[in-house]
């Protein structure tokens, strides 16, 4: 299992989520924060279970919320550069890559 570290705009856009479905009610976003760790933790045991969407970066979506997470599967970590509402742009977050 590979750690996942988050590149820190993927970071601000997790919290962000988290904090708008806990302002219509605490418990969606206790559930939104379940399903993404869930979504990590599929992502950190497996990494190369999920199709290429841009190689080499993967997509994996939740079943319950409109969001995906956009990783890159390196050598030493799983490297998250999105947790993306899909109605955005879809190349919104290749900005990201070069920035680390």
């Amino acid at each position: 299992m590979k750690p996942c570290t988050f590149h820190s705009q993927a970071a601000v856009e997790y919290a962000e989520a988290i904090e708008r479905y806990a302002a219509i009610r605490t418990e969606l976003g206790e559930r939104f924060v379940s399903e993404v760790d869930g979504l990590l933790q599929d992502i950190a045991v497996n990494p190369r279970r999920y199709p290429h969407w841009n190689p080499p970066h993967r997509r994996h979506f939740s079943e319950v919320f409109p969001y995906a997470i956009i990783y890159r599967d390196e050598p030493d970590r799983v490297w998250i550069l999105a947790v993306m509402h899909m109605s955005r742009h879809p190349d919104y977050w290749k900005e990201r890559v070069s920035s680390c």
